[in-house]
């Protein structure tokens, strides 16, 4: 989040007053044109499907066509929506950047260009067209004291990205209150996809039309939340998986921010986002400067093209995981505060037995932590529960040949603990005399505070240079209510967020290799900014394989496969109280990052046997998973969702139905598989472990397949026509593996 300065040997192009440019980014089927007329603010003339090499008249043709006419009572000069909107350009609905002056000015600001920059190659036209790159404004109001840097990258994957910095440059001190970018969307993108929930059932689809004013998302819970938009999409009505054009943006902030997408009467559609600020959270003294988060841009033909851009962006990152992600066994399920040496080197055994890489002892083993209501914040292990410390369990796991993983909760603290006792200035309130609303017997710790973020960060780093630990499991378990530094009463959400990316940059840079999760009352702080910071997320703390469908296919349209965490847990389920075969756990957990949550030593010789079965797949296909191409077939409104991984050279595929529910009509449904290679053949081999499914009605070429290891048909069929799709009860699964054939293989019919 740190402000970026040009280079002073960065080529710049510096427009002469009033001079006009015109530039062309492409990559992966996007256009991005950028359009400073007059020496104006840049605005996006087009951000969409690929346009082609245009040359300048044709560049000149695409800005020059975006300007709309000037109607009737309104502004003299055609309005172009700026990448950060300004009254004083016409644009009469929610402006980009918004502040004052002590003495109430400055709140109008009129930004020109100054200078731009692009890449690493000199700009000596007016026109420019080049593959991905990054495109840097200085844009300034020399009247009003501020100058602000903007950011433009189209990335190799075609998503487009954006930040801006904006610095006081006057002597008196700005006062910010907002700073929010934007992209243009076109008027016939009628319908808006973004996301709702809560705890326990995050990322909720839900689905309007965009009409006049403003869809505002705003959200004050100081973490990303599980009701957080996550991706706000505009699209063609009816937009799906597979067909209509969608664009998307997100946000990337883990505290408070905005997301918004907002038509004026005129038709034009903006879509947007930035940080949520506080009244009076951020004062730039002279000189000061903010830098505002991320909106990141995805466009494409459906929801799964949208959904591949912020994949292949993650996965090009080079502190990308490793694709051999290790199967998992977190323990609290199995054990909560009940923390006994010999059980839980039981459950290691049992856990290795399986073939379980990596064991996590969740929350209880510190301080006086013997239940929810104490000791959080005092990260030292407890002399009652472990005498002997953390060493005999961590070498016997470590001996099983897994890695140890431990949960931390650093940004919070009972009132009933040493550190808050000791320190409740530390707290985050807006007067040492009124602490906020307790919310699961905690407060907040102000990490802002210089001697409470090394108070943490010493504990934490205490533990991990004591023992071998790989992984921290990172929960954040409320809401920030009224979170203020006690002091001064002035609000702190903003730094409190950075001052927590700065100690998980902290103790990973001191521990190479570690690996962080972050947890946040399950999936409440799901964001990509705090995935530069972390290695997983955890999806969301219901476990109930029904619910994790909805959740784990939605929370993909951000995140990739490896990323998210995705457990099978015990029969019945902690949060729903339902009861699910072990085949439906496994099938719905296999499509992330599989781990477990349940007491093995409850489980039957038979549910181990199947157990073992699903961690082996799980390892076979793994790196399929993990560098493939999420491809989602359904309609979405069917009871039968389809959803699979396509291999990057269209080899390999593994897809899983799932019944969700029942229909109220005879079922008749096809299985499409997408990504495939319409001119190659595969083999299609259904995958039953464990327990047969109940309910499964084969249709014919079922059984051909069975009696001749798969069924051979050309890319083309199982794109277009499908197979007839088995009949099988709900809240069961099935799993097909299709395989392409070499040249010249027979094909079979069923």
């Amino acid at each position: 989040m740190s402000a970026h300065e040009i280079p002073a040997d960065h080529p710049v192009l510096a427009p002469r007053p009033g001079a006009t440019h015109r530039l062309h980014l492409t990559a992966s089927g996007v256009s991005v044109v950028l359009d400073v007329t007059d020496g104006r603010a840049p605005t996006i003339a087009h951000w969409g499907a690929a346009l082609g090499e245009l040359g300048e008249a044709g560049l000149d043709a695409v800005c020059e066509s975006a300007v709309d006419v000037v109607p009737q009572n309104a502004v003299d000069v055609p309005v172009r929506i700026g990448i950060i909107p300004q009254q004083s350009d016409g644009w009469i609905g929610r402006p980009g950047l918004s502040g004052s002056r002590p003495d109430g000015s400055g709140w109008n600001p009129r930004l020109i260009t100054e200078s731009i920059a692009l890449g690493g190659t000199p700009i000596t036209a007016a026109h420019f067209e080049t593959g991905a790159g990054t495109v840097r404004f200085v844009l300034t109001d020399a009247l009003l004291g501020l100058a602000l840097r903007l950011e433009v990258e189209l990335l190799p994957s075609g998503l487009l990205r954006m930040r801006a910095t904006l610095t006081n440059t006057a002597e008196t001190p700005y006062s910010l209150a907002e700073l929010t970018l934007t992209v243009p969307v076109p008027a016939d993108a009628e319908e808006l996809l973004d996301f709702a929930g809560r705890w326990a059932k995050e990322r909720t689809p839900q689905r309007s039309a965009f009409t006049v004013g403003t869809h505002l998302r705003e959200n004050r819970r100081g973490r990303t939340g599980p009701d957080s938009a996550h991706v706000l999409h505009a699209g063609r009505p009816g937009l799906g998986f597979r067909h209509g054009e969608a664009w998307g943006v997100h946000t990337a902030f883990s505290g408070n921010h905005r997301h918004l997408a907002e038509q004026i009467n005129t038709g034009r559609r903006i879509l947007g986002g930035g940080e949520l600020l506080l009244p009076g959270e951020l004062h730039l003294a002279p000189g000061a400067e903010y830098a505002g988060p991320w909106l990141y841009a995805s466009y494409g033909e459906g929801l799964d093209a949208v959904a591949s851009r912020f994949h292949r962006h993650l996965r090009s990152r080079p502190q990308h995981v490793d694709t051999r992600r290790p199967v998992t066994l977190n323990v609290w399920e199995a054990v909560y505060f009940d923390h006994d040496l010999d059980r839980l080197k039981d459950l290691a055994e049992r856990a290795a037995a399986l073939g379980v890489e990596r064991f996590v002892l969740d929350d209880g083993w510190f301080g006086s932590r013997r239940d929810d209501t104490s000791g959080l914040g005092d990260w030292v292990v407890s002399d009652d529960v472990w005498p002997d410390g953390l060493g005999p369990l961590i070498d016997h796991v470590r001996g099983l040949g897994m890695e140890f993983g431990l949960w931390f909760e650093p940004e919070m603290v009972n009132e009933d603990s040493d550190v808050a006792r000791a320190h409740p200035e530390w707290i985050m309130a807006s007067s040492l005399e009124r602490m906020p609303l307790e919310s699961r017997h905690q407060q907040v710790l102000n990490l802002s505070v210089p001697a409470a973020f090394a108070h943490v960060r010493d504990q934490m780093m205490a533990i991990l240079d004591r023992y071998e630990i790989g992984y921290l499991k990172w929960d954040h378990n409320r809401d920030l209510l009224e979170a203020a530094t006690s002091q001064t009463g002035r609000a702190a959400v903003h730094e409190q967020t950075l001052a927590a990316y700065a100690l998980m940059d902290a103790l990973k840079a001191a521990h190479p290799g570690l690996e962080i999760e972050s947890c946040s009352s399950g999936g409440a702080r799901v964001d990509l900014e705090v995935l530069e910071h972390t290695d997983r997320v955890w999806v969301s703390d219901c476990i109930d394989p029904l619910d994790r469908q909805q959740m784990n296919r939605w929370t993909s349209q951000l995140i990739p496969l490896e990323l998210m965490g995705s457990h099978i847990a015990s029969g019945r389920s902690h949060t729903t109280g339902r009861l699910h075969t072990l085949g439906f756990r496994a099938l719905s957990a296999l499509f992330g990052h599989l781990g477990i949550e349940w007491d093995l030593a409850r489980a039957t010789p038979a549910e181990l046997a199947e157990l073992r079965e699903w961690i082996a797949l799980y390892k076979e296909q793994r790196e399929l998973l993990f560098t493939g191409e999420l491809v989602r077939a359904d309609r979405g409104d069917s009871v039968l969702w389809l959803h699979g991984v396509v291999s990057p050279g269209q080899e390999r595929a593994l897809f899983t139905l799932a019944a969700v529910g029942r229909s109220d009509q005879s079922q008749h449904e096809r299985l499409r598989f997408p990504g495939l290679d319409p001119e190659a053949r595969y083999r299609v081999r259904p995958l039953l472990l464990g327990e047969r499914p109940t309910g499964l009605t084969l249709p014919p070429w079922w059984r051909r397949a069975e009696e001749e290891d798969g069924l051979v048909l050309p890319g083309a069929v199982l794109l277009r026509s499908g197979l007839a799709a088995p009949l099988i009860d709900p809240e069961q699964g099935l799993l097909f593996s299709l395989t392409r054939e070499s040249t010249g293989s027979p094909t079979t019919h069923p």
